[in-house]
């Protein structure tokens, strides 16, 4: 493509006027973001084609296409265009920075280098009509705002989330914090179920300012200034990733300040898809190992794709699973293998009841009849996911919105349990066995959880399909993006 400066066009919503819609996401180079915005964007661009762009940096799209031809370069699937940014750290190795440093940096040079993509966007005759992104990217609304482009917020997490750091940063803050210390301390916030300290998320217990906590709460309490700023001219709308009928007081807690616009699904070809996984996908045939099980008796355990298990931890899973005698499949990654696990490993020709793999695709995994409960640390991805496959979940929270999300897990939609954990906090192999036995047993408790849990999983895909709450909720956002309503 060629570059043009900035100020080489027109910066005006009618530079796109007679084209097709199109969509530029634009997301931060995790797990965590990626699959829920990637998700997002094919489910736009087959259900009202739009043209859409997906771009992450440099350095995670080469892993997304690791196995083709100059990974590192625009690669078109038929349906999206992916086109990476350069952040200016291919080179560096991040762990090297800290938190504070590092998103400067990212900042600085992705700024101006998505700045450039828009551009080329614009000089290849492919004006971009609506910019999505999302947070950690605040900078995306300054460009938008630069090139007079639409630009919206994909929030990744719960409603219930939102809610939460928009109160906090809304009148909550100086409560909130007084008692920050105080895990029990109980909290009222407008629309939502009540909430102890512990079940907040964690960045808002931030006390010193060069913490990482301090930094990342830093760019939250920027996201939320933008929008107060926006909201003195219209009404600013987030999309989020959740489904109406899951969070419906949490959407209207913020409802006359926001139009929070959930547009959650889970379209038959996500369960099919490993398009956007950053790590590889294990080589061992733990779907058709999945196929000898009996229905809804398989144990699946997984931290996702940032946590990091402490040795204690993996030592009282591995007594738990030896305990309980069930089946399980546990996703353990590379960089969090402790002898304990390489142990387990070499038993495994031997040991049929289960199966440890590298990385695997979790849709299809809790997709399957055979998974009967998610051992999980509550990243929203996970917990949607699993909502919306029915799988009850043992919930052990770690860190960010996890608490919040397995305290909606236990209380709100009654799907799970919270396990308990020691003062270092990890979760002992017999409390394991214990919520194994109540989610999977026979008793009244595990029956009650099981059918919550397919009452969730029938109210997504309700809401998924064509003429669904959130079907609707995304066709009429691309129809005031594009000025049709």
């Amino acid at each position: 493509m060629q570059t043009m400066h900035s100020s080489s066009i027109s910066r005006s919503p009618s530079m796109a006027d007679n084209h097709q819609p199109h969509f530029l996401f634009i997301t931060y180079p995790v797990q965590s973001h990626i699959n829920p915005s990637l998700h997002l964007a094919k489910h736009l661009a087959t259900t009202t084609g739009a043209a859409v762009t997906f771009s992450t940096s440099i350095s995670a799209h080469r892993r997304m296409f690791s196995s083709t031809p100059n990974s590192d370069k625009d690669f078109n699937d038929g349906l999206i265009t992916y086109l990476p940014f350069s952040d200016g750290l291919e080179s560096h190795i991040r762990g090297t920075m800290d938190a504070k440093e590092y998103l400067s940096v990212f900042r600085t040079n992705s700024k101006r280098n998505v700045s450039i993509l828009v551009n080329e966007l614009f000089a290849g005759g492919r004006p971009v009509t609506c910019m999505v992104h999302t947070f950690l990217l605040n900078w995306v609304a300054d460009i938008a705002g630069e090139y007079g482009i639409p630009s919206v917020l994909f929030w990744i997490q719960a409603a219930t989330v939102f809610a939460t750091y928009y109160h906090f940063f809304h009148g909550f803050e100086s409560l909130i914090k007084a008692h920050s210390d105080e895990p029990s301390f109980s909290v009222c916030l407008p629309g939502l179920q009540q909430l102890q300290i512990r079940d907040l998320p964690s960045f808002l217990m931030a006390t010193d300012s060069d913490s990482h906590y301090a930094t990342i709460l830093d760019s939250f309490r920027e996201l939320f200034e933008i929008l107060d700023r926006e909201q003195e001219r219209v009404k600013p709308r987030v999309l989020i990733n959740t489904f109406q009928e899951w969070e419906t007081d949490a959407l209207a807690s913020v409802s006359t300040e926001i139009e929070t616009i959930p547009v959650g699904h889970l379209p038959k070809e996500y369960t099919n898809s490993g398009a956007g996984y950053l790590f590889k996908e294990d080589e061992k045939k733990y779907m058709e190992w999945l196929d000898t099980k009996e229905e809804e008796s398989v144990v699946y355990i997984s931290f996702g794709s940032l946590s990091v298990m402490k040795k204690e931890q993996i030592e009282e899973i591995v007594q738990g699973l030896k305990e309980s005698k069930r089946p399980y499949l546990w996703v353990v990654r590379k960089d969090n293998r402790e002898k304990e696990l390489i142990e387990i490993e070499e038993e495994e020709g031997e040991d049929v009841n289960g199966m440890m793999v590298e990385w695997c695709s979790q849709v299809r995994v809790l997709a399957h009849k055979a998974v009967g409960c998610f051992v999980t640390h509550c990243g929203w991805n996970s917990t949607l996911e699993s909502l919306a496959c029915g799988v009850p979940m043992v919930c052990v929270p770690q860190w960010s919105d996890q608490g919040t999300n397995a305290k909606l897990v236990e209380s709100l939609w009654g799907c799970g349990v919270r396990s308990e954990v020691d003062a270092g906090g990890v979760v002992k192999g017999e409390e394991l066995v214990k919520c194994f036995e109540l989610i999977m047993g026979n008793g009244e408790k595990g029956v009650e959880i099981r059918t919550k849990a397919k009452m969730w999983k029938d109210k997504a895909m309700d809401a998924g399909i064509e003429g669904g709450s959130s079907d609707l909720n995304l066709k009429a956002f691309v129809d005031k993006s594009c000025g049709r309503v």
